[in-house]
């Protein structure tokens, strides 16, 4: 896909059915991070469609990788998911992936989702993007470097330096604009707060309605889930007052996280876990990463669901992952130094 193709015209990529996955007998251990209940779709239809048995261990993704870790050559992993760049990017550096080869993947998902070395694969994606109160807020932000404007003092929720979406959002601005622009863009929106870093995405949203703050960085699917469903603090009338801007959409485009996964470095049943993976790149299991938890998919050309494309079309930023997770510990030091609790 040329990186300068927008979500409005991802029409085109190769198709893979469902049924070319054979009929395979056997167990996939699958250890996953992802906390979705929407998932079990993706399992049980996997395991109908193949014959192939899931156990899952699922927990924090430090936790897993500790725990791979301490396993060694003896870890029945099969399969590592996870959510964002750093943390597959993590496992990898721990040796916990291995390389694969495997012409659907390769086929199906852009080469700038996939690690380097084919040890990790993006299967869907979330934009991280600017929401404001339409009530205050006549002027919104429309980049994320205009979040350092002085004109939104004391008007900005976000997320905490530890948190991985922090970090990689602030990766990807250092390698686009360098590290000692960043660093000033960060004590420049550290002294627009409202308030301490605290929370999750879902507390950025609301401390918009709870009227602490008037702008907050989010990923999508928290507010797509909020218009599909009930949400404990975002009554649906607070939500109409809500506006968003996907930022950056003349230069580089909207931030994008990643959730993905590989197989395992001593995977025991390595033949099914590529077929898992594969699974997970088909039109099935993409169109399901959007309709069950409001996602984007990263295969080009999978619908999205009513939630997701009531958001808009918008320029994603196509930065290649790998660079993005090779610049998160430049951006925890540059975030400590700015004063980003």
């Amino acid at each position: 896909m040329p990186r300068t193709a927008t979500l409005a015209a991802l029409a085109a990529g190769a198709l893979l059915s469902t049924s070319t996955l054979a009929l395979a007998n056997g167990e996939l251990n699958l250890y996953s991070s992802r906390h979705y209940d929407t998932d079990e779709r993706l399992y049980s239809d996997f395991t109908e469609m193949t014959g192939i048995t899931i156990n899952r261990i699922e927990g924090n993704a430090d936790e897993l990788i500790a725990r791979m870790q301490a396993e060694g050559a003896n870890s029945p992993a099969d399969v590592f998911l996870t959510v964002d760049t750093s943390r597959l990017e993590r496992a990898k550096d721990a040796g916990l992936f291995q390389s694969i080869s495997s012409d659907v993947l390769e086929a199906r998902v852009p080469s700038y989702l996939q690690d380097e070395d084919n040890q990790w694969f993006g299967f869907s994606q979330r934009a991280r993007i600017l929401f404001y109160d339409k009530t205050d807020v006549t002027d919104p932000p429309m980049t994320y470097q205009d979040l350092a404007d002085p004109k939104y003092a004391g008007q900005i929720c976000i997320r905490s330096s530890s948190n991985v979406y922090t970090q990689t959002i602030t990766a990807a601005l250092i390698a686009h604009l360098g590290e000692d622009a960043v660093k000033g863009w960060a004590e420049a929106v550290v002294a627009n707060f409202a308030r301490d870093p605290q929370g999750g995405d879902t507390d950025q949203l609301r401390g918009i309605v709870s009227g602490e703050c008037d702008i907050s960085m989010s990923n999508t699917y928290y507010f797509g889930r909020a218009i599909r469903k009930d949400v404990d603090g975002l009554p649906k009338d607070a939500m109409e007052n809500i506006g968003w801007v996907f930022p950056n959409q003349d230069s580089i485009g909207a931030h994008m996280n990643l959730s993905g996964g590989g197989v395992a470095a001593n995977a025991p049943n390595k033949d099914n876990a590529v077929k898992f993976l594969e699974y997970l790149a088909s039109d099935q299991a993409q169109e399901y990463f959007s309709a069950g938890n409001d996602e984007y998919p990263a295969v080009p050309g999978v619908g999205v669901s009513p939630s997701v494309a009531s958001l808009g079309f918008f320029k994603p930023d196509d930065l290649d992952a790998t660079a993005i997770a090779n610049n998160v510990p430049a951006a925890q030091m540059l975030l400590n130094e700015a004063g980003w609790k």
